[in-house]
């Protein structure tokens, strides 16, 4: 009997421990199989902000070839009993970042550490240990793989590694500026700039959509037809609330197809961030614009300040993104429109003050969206970006905080857009609050030059618009 039963115990205990062993094997505990460990090791900490202008955030990167499933994992600083838990459903692509808002878990102190746990909770992935504040942030460099330094706060895209992108150089294009509006026509607040043909398009902070002319001496004045003579007021859908409207854009179809409105709060809520792009029909005759969509994208981005988010926005065809090789941030593979409901044919690209970088979204027509693209820029803020498709590269412009930096931005051979060039400001003009930027288009082209516009949010001298050159 005792010869037979031994068998049987040693079979039991086998299936015993393979019962309660198995999904920590999974999960790559006590020296899983080197496919089934390899997805855990491929997420890192990869970027911490413990004070400054946005919430306490910790930031994942995907350093791996394959997307992760992280719905479940959990964020601890130095105490065990605080912790913030993943949502369920979240998947962090090959080369992906995510930022997530620790704040209302736990506070990240002067003096703590940042740790990343399986679902578990108890199987530490990675961790950070710092002993003073981020200044702005602590990032590592190279992403992924690198050791932690103090650098510009990039959440949600990659790090800016103290490269800053370059050394500036000098404004391709004259170094004389004049203003662009007649003595006090807008007053304080004009932020955004997109230039449609013979039409510049201006959003105002205040919940204003201005539709400009040229005024026949190289400037621009309102509209006088169909009620734009002072702007018209524009409204989430359904009419109520005030945008905190930012950046104004439109795409291949113009106005015609909508124009699109970047805002970064309900001004009737000032206190809460809502960074949304609004689809607007202007081809109406009454005062006030309500949206006929709105994607709200708070979500998909890092939490800032209510008056840091989304500043500017400017749309990119599809053509011109397959065509340089773009890659799908989502996916990790070269982006494939056809992978995306009806949408504009195009991606909007926004830029947030408060992080200084831009994210690329494809903004679905019925009302969902996708991010495809995070880019450190390497600037303190970003107030205005536009694309510019006689040369396929994208302009990210900082207001006086950074002296008025101007920077361009390609799709390299990795497949994501890098800085090629860093320009100052023309040396005729003062470090301005300039934050819209709009660039003419290569019909306007003459002796290698053309013009382009800014916009200044403090009407400096009483005016808020300024016009110089830049080269072909």
């Amino acid at each position: 009997m005792t010869a037979s039963r031994a068998p049987r115990r040693r079979r039991s205990l086998a299936l015993l421990l393979a019962t309660a062993l198995g999904p920590v094997l999974a999960t790559g505990v006590l020296g899983a199989s080197p496919a089934a460990a390899a997805p855990a090791d491929d997420i890192r900490i990869n970027e911490v902000v413990t004070t400054g202008s946005v919430n306490d955030s910790i930031e994942l990167v995907n350093k791996g070839t394959a997307a992760v499933d992280i719905s479940g994992w959990v964020l601890k600083d130095d105490n065990n009993s605080s912790s913030y838990k993943v949502a369920a459903g979240t998947t962090l692509a090959a080369g992906a970042f995510k930022a997530f808002d620790v704040h209302n878990a736990f506070g990240l102190g002067s003096a703590d550490k940042a740790r990343l746990y399986l679902p578990n909770g108890s199987t530490l992935v990675d961790s950070f240990t710092w002993s003073t504040h981020s200044a702005p942030s602590w990032s590592r460099c190279p992403d992924g793989t690198g050791a932690f330094a103090q650098a510009q706060l990039t959440l949600g895209a990659a790090n800016s590694c103290g490269s800053g992108g370059g050394t500036p150089v000098a404004w391709p294009g004259s170094s004389g500026i004049a203003t662009a509006d007649a003595s006090n026509v807008f007053g304080t607040d004009l932020s955004g700039l997109y230039q449609d043909g013979g039409v510049l398009w201006g959003a105002q902070n205040s919940g204003k959509l201005w539709r400009l002319l040229p005024d026949g001496s190289g400037g621009w004045t309102p509209d006088t037809a169909s009620g734009w003579s002072s702007g018209k007021t524009l409204r989430f859908p359904g009419g109520t609330g005030s945008p905190d409207s930012e950046g104004v854009t439109v795409t291949s179809a113009g106005a015609a197809g909508g124009v699109f409105v970047s805002s970064e709060r309900n001004g009737d809520a000032s206190g809460t961030s809502r960074l949304s792009v609004l689809r607007y029909d202007v081809s109406g005759t009454g005062s006030t614009l309500t949206a006929g969509k709105e994607w709200n994208l708070t979500a998909s981005l890092p939490a800032v300040g209510s008056n840091l988010g989304l500043e500017g926005i400017t749309w990119v065809p599809d053509s011109a993104l397959t065509a340089a090789g773009f890659k799908d941030e989502s996916t990790g593979a070269a982006y494939d429109p056809a992978g995306y409901a009806a949408h504009t044919g195009g991606v909007f690209f926004v830029g947030v003050e408060g992080t200084g970088a831009v994210h690329g979204f494809v903004l679905q027509d019925s009302g969902s969206f996708t991010k495809v693209a995070s880019i450190s820029t390497g600037l303190a803020g970003v107030m205005e970006v536009q694309w510019e498709p006689q040369t396929s590269r994208l302009w990210v412009v900082c207001d006086d905080t950074c002296n008025g930096q101007h920077r361009t931005l390609k799709v390299n051979a990795s497949g994501v857009f890098a800085t090629t060039a860093v320009f100052n400001r023309p040396t005729g003009m003062s470090n301005l609050n300039n934050e819209g930027f709009a660039i003419a288009g290569a019909a306007e082209c003459v002796g290698g030059s053309k013009p382009v516009y800014w916009s200044d949010d403090s009407n400096t001298g009483g005016h808020a618009l300024r016009r110089g050159t830049v080269t072909c």
